[in-house]
């Protein structure tokens, strides 16, 4: 007993050494990225309350999550140029604030058309922050440490999201849908009130050379970017098919109750909550390049599709999921972090908003792109192809990460 007691104290100490080192404004940060995540309940419910409680059509529904893609690519370009030129610090601040009051005022429109173009608006002012939030964790983490802090971030939101769904449930069974959006709009409030108190701006040092010159010219030339911005949305793409096409294809295949779906997409949650702070800490002291990461993680993506060609026994199911969850782990945060590395003081915005755009572009067409392979040719062939695209990232990878060194 004593012994399994002081194995349990090193593996908890170990675990918690992963999250040392980080900077005030770094856990500020993680902490409003947690209530804001956890505040946004209006997205899990969104596709529910179009279709049931203001009775629009399938082809409407379509059209406006269309509007609420367009405008989250539109918000991430417009911030990450407008971080560039007038700083992290305000973009965020205008970005939850403004953000906030326009999911209020949402919950009084009820046309087609006003929905279409309200989510349009508040998709492109509140996705502003994304790149803007990318540049404020590289301008307050240590160089050895940035990483981790993507990663500390990244962990926010899966906790944020974990919690968001089921207090938008117990909101919608108490108030309705109108409290819903009301929440969503007072958590944004409040998360950047606090990030406004607690942090303070940092200021930029003024450039030798002016900063658009830099940006626009730097950024067209780098062809490794733009080829690994590729990697991003191809593994972004295969990634989103969790949310999409996987829990009808666990209910149509194998009859599983949306408990046991949940329960799958639970564990998802689990893995990258237990592993993924360790994970990372581990590679990095390993050396290992953070394209080569990102190359296993496509790997992952790929054996966990290929997997579900096999569809005589449920427990492929589970393996799907264990392959997804590291292949999540290991690409998205060292996705990150090799972007904000590739660019130069003065330009991260505009890098950070070309990568946020690609995860975007891959949240509209993962479910569009899915969906119309399996009216077509079924679930073997979709998951053929998610595995296919996920091989043609690997090889894409494998390219970045000879021209980088080269």
């Amino acid at each position: 007993m004593y012994l399994c007691t002081e194995i349990m104290k090193k593996a908890i100490t170990s675990y918690l050494n992963n999250f040392r080192g980080f900077s005030r404004e770094i856990w500020i940060l993680a902490l409003i990225t947690f209530i804001n995540r956890a505040g946004t309940m209006v997205l899990p419910f969104l596709s529910k309350y179009l279709k049931e409680d203001l009775d629009f059509s399938y082809a409407q529904v379509g059209y406006i999550m269309v509007c609420f893609g367009l405008g989250s690519m539109l918000g991430s370009y417009i911030g990450g140029k407008l971080t560039d030129k007038f700083g992290f610090y305000r973009i965020m601040i205008f970005s939850l604030m403004v953000s906030g009051f326009l999911f209020m005022v949402l919950s009084y429109i009820h046309s087609f058309v006003g929905l279409c173009i309200g989510m349009f608006v508040i998709m492109t002012v509140a996705d502003m922050f994304r790149p803007a939030m990318f540049v404020s964790i590289n301008s307050y983490a240590k160089p050895e440490n940035t990483t981790r802090a993507l990663t500390l971030v990244r962990l926010a939101v899966n906790l944020g999201f974990a919690a968001g769904p089921a207090l938008g449930g117990l909101i919608i069974m108490s108030i309705g849908y109108f409290g819903l959006f009301w929440v969503d709009g007072l958590t944004c409030i409040t998360a950047i009130s606090i990030f406004w108190l607690l942090v303070k701006e940092k200021k930029k040092k003024k450039e030798a050379f002016p900063t658009e010159k830099i940006s626009s010219k730097a950024i067209r030339k780098d062809t490794p970017y733009w080829v690994f911005l590729v990697v991003t949305f191809l593994t972004s793409l295969t990634f989103f098919q969790l949310f999409t096409t996987l829990p009808l294809y666990h209910k149509e295949q194998f009859g599983l109750t949306e408990l046991q779906t949940g329960l799958l997409m639970t564990l998802n949650g689990l893995l990258v909550v237990a592993f993924e702070m360790p994970l990372v800490n581990f590679l990095e002291k390993k050396g290992f390049t953070k394209v080569r990461i990102v190359l296993w993680g496509s790997a992952c993506m790929a054996i966990g599709f290929y997997g579900l060609m096999y569809q005589d026994w449920v427990g492929i199911l589970l393996w799907n999921i264990l392959f997804l969850s590291f292949g999540e782990m290991f690409a998205f945060p060292f996705s990150n972090a090799f972007v904000l590395q590739r660019s130069s003081k003065g330009n991260e915005g505009i890098y950070m908003g070309y990568y946020t755009m690609s995860f975007s572009l891959a949240h509209i067409l993962s479910s569009k792109i899915g969906m119309d392979m399996i009216a077509a040719f079924g679930y073997y062939y979709n998951w053929l192809l998610m595995g296919a695209l996920s091989t043609i990232a690997i090889g894409l990878a494998w390219w970045v990460e000879k021209r980088v060194k080269g």
